[in-house]
């Protein structure tokens, strides 16, 4: 494995499809887990087997579906979920168990009403029997965010030892600043016995506007593994968002000694048909798949489009699987935008026909919040060229 390698891991058929209206049935999860194949992700968590019959069977469906990426069912630390998972996986050519326990403090003394040495013991004891099925194992630490750090490296020493590959070190509740879950990962690289025999996982919600700056934290800190998202969809404020982590990744310069195996030219259209099955908008300021991601309607940055437009552009449209760029007139749009729509539009205008065009221009952008092709024209043909051909 190389260690530059950034593992995709994508959940949104399992923690994506928890957001409230967002049901899909399984002909759509095997739709949505098609597309994440060809889009590159190296994982697909396909459901939560136990929770229900339905979830079993679109586990069951997409694990014959798909053959090129490991295909993933969630269980609690019980042995009924763990079989159940293993049933579930049956027929996927690369099967996961995906089990766990919350280790924080919060979660041992009021959701399980226990100790510490005991939820150790349920860990160790998940890990061995999800084991007994299947040979890649991935153990999730819930709310390994208020962890403490020292009990946290015990429990996934422990882990490893009984067999997990993958460690997966969850800020469940969005709660840790990027230093702060950055620092977690680098104790646990520093402090584990055997770490180097699992690949650490970063896990990461979305409550404080954190998940994709903690994600790319734990990267820089030692994590090979990013469970994220298409369009950042999950629980409460959501997950980390898939496209923003790959994107990270490819564009900046502190990290191009990373790679993922993601074809981003599918990330737009990944994005449109996750948003159309599960019925879930995207804000048009989204980064990356956003309708404005790419849109420009400042004069300023018009202009510096339009002559390069890597002046206010630092990805290319085209890598993303979006056309083009879009000059969005408005009162704030200056003559550059016009000429250049105008001209898209086949007209080529002389500085006086600009002029002109460029006054009515504003009149009707004071009306209207943003002004159409349609609107361009009617002024170019019915006043402009009417008007200069009378001069």
């Amino acid at each position: 494995m190389s260690d530059t390698k950034i593992h995709i891991f994508d959940t949104t058929l399992r923690d994506g499809e928890q957001v409230p209206g967002c049901k899909l049935n399984t002909e759509q999860k095997v739709e949505i887990a098609r597309e994440l194949e060809k889009l590159g992700v190296d994982v697909i968590e396909a459901g939560f087997p136990i929770s229900s019959p339905g979830d079993f069977r679109s586990v069951q469906a997409i694990s014959k579906a798909v053959s090129e990426p490991v295909i993933t069912g969630l269980s609690r630390s019980v042995e009924n979920d763990i079989k159940t998972a293993a049933e579930a996986l049956t027929y996927a050519k690369r099967p996961r168990i995906h089990t766990g326990i919350g280790t924080s403090d919060s979660h041992i003394q009021y959701k399980f009403r226990s100790t510490r040495e005991d939820v150790l013991e349920r860990a160790v004891a998940a890990v061995k029997y999800a084991k007994s099925f299947v040979e890649d194992v991935e153990f999730y630490a819930e709310d390994a965010g208020r962890t403490d750090n020292e009990y946290l490296a015990r429990v996934i020493e422990a882990v490893i030892k009984a067999g997990a590959t993958v460690v997966n070190i969850p800020d469940t509740t969005g709660y840790c600043l990027p230093e702060e879950y950055g620092a977690k990962i680098r104790f646990l690289m520093e402090n584990v016995k055997g770490i180097h025999n699992a690949i650490i996982s970063a896990h990461c919600h979305n409550d404080l506007g954190l998940a994709t700056a903690n994600s790319i934290a734990a990267v820089q800190n030692g994590a090979r593994q990013v469970e994220c998202t298409v369009n950042g969809i999950g629980e409460r404020a959501g997950n980390t968002s898939l496209e923003e982590v790959v994107m990270i990744i490819r564009q900046h310069a502190y990290l191009q000694q990373y790679h993922t195996g993601i074809n981003s030219k599918m990330l737009y259209p990944t994005s449109l048909l996750v948003r159309e099955r599960m019925g879930m908008a995207v804000q048009p300021n989204k980064a990356i798949v956003g309708s404005n991601a790419f849109a420009h309607s400042s004069g300023i940055h018009q202009d510096g489009v339009i002559k390069k437009r890597e002046t206010y552009e630092i990805i290319d449209p085209l890598d993303v699987g979006v056309d083009k760029s879009t000059i969005v007139l408005t009162a704030r749009s200056g003559r550059a935008a016009v000429a250049y729509r105008a001209k898209n539009l086949g007209y080529d205008l002389t500085k006086n026909e600009l002029d002109v065009v460029y006054k009515l221009f504003l009149d009707v952008a004071d009306v209207k919040k943003e002004v159409e092709d349609s609107d361009l024209t009617n002024i170019i043909t019915t006043e402009v060229r009417t008007s200069v051909a009378a001069e």
